[in-house]
């Protein structure tokens, strides 16, 4: 039987470079993947974007893999991906209907729900901005004390150089699907995780009736512990194929 496609969709402040070592082991082991740009511009159109992206380069079965913001897109997407058979978290938010990531990030203690955003964030305007939007870049500080605190400095330095922006309104847009109600799920957990506190992924995937994988990483457990994810991912695939 051939092996599904691993379809793997970044979160804010990253692209599909985040995914380079998780996307390595898989190729050694035979798999197809592919690693979309998501466009980071709001909910609805990102899910619009790789679901088509999706459904015109792959053929046979689909795990889409999502990364923070990217697993609001996933679970967005799904429903028009009809190859689409598992969901894999990473790290990620997993939505109900209804859902937003500032509503999910609120009281939870995560090192971005604070008074003041520009503590934390550089926020600026862009071109053709619905009035009232705006970008939001991680300050050099939060990305080495909050986003990638386990990875090397050099790291975190070309994080805080390439990283791209994410809208203020995508973060505020309430989930219209959760496609974990009719897709198995996987999720794994950064128990070390500022931007996303465990408890927070752990209810979230709970809910989702995921099976979860932990791992004493921060928030980019996908770069720092790449075989975590690469477990849940043959789990995931494993099901798929059966």
């Amino acid at each position: 039987m051939a092996k599904p496609t691993i379809v793997l969709v970044h979160g804010a402040w990253a692209d599909a470079s985040s995914w380079n070592a998780v996307t390595a082991e898989l190729r050694a082991r035979s798999f197809p993947v592919l690693a979309p740009p998501n466009p980071l511009r709001g909910v609805a159109s990102d899910a619009a974007y790789v679901a088509s992206f999706v459904n015109q380069r792959t053929s046979g079965p689909v795990v889409l893999v999502g990364h923070s913001y990217g697993g609001v897109v996933i679970g967005n997407a799904a429903g028009d991906v009809p190859t689409a058979e598992a969901l894999v978290y990473v790290n990620a938010f997993i939505p109900a209907e209804g859902e937003a990531i500032f509503g999910i990030l609120g009281g939870s203690g995560s090192a971005l729900d604070v008074p003041d955003p520009t503590t934390v964030l550089d926020v600026i305007g862009y071109p053709g901005a619905p009035e009232g939007d705006a970008e939001a870049y991680l300050k050099p500080d939060t990305v080495f004390q909050f986003f990638a605190q386990d990875l090397p400095e050099a790291d975190g330095w070309l994080i805080a150089a390439g990283q791209r922006p994410i809208t203020l309104s995508a973060n505020a847009t309430p989930s219209a699907a959760a496609a974990w109600r009719t897709l198995p799920s996987w999720a794994v957990i950064g128990t070390d995780d500022l931007v996303i506190p465990a408890a927070t992924q752990k209810s979230m995937a709970e809910r989702a009736g995921a099976k979860t994988f932990e791992v004493a990483a921060s928030h980019l457990s996908l770069v720092s512990h790449p075989e975590v994810t690469v477990e849940a991912i043959l789990a995931a695939a494993e099901q798929v194929g059966d």
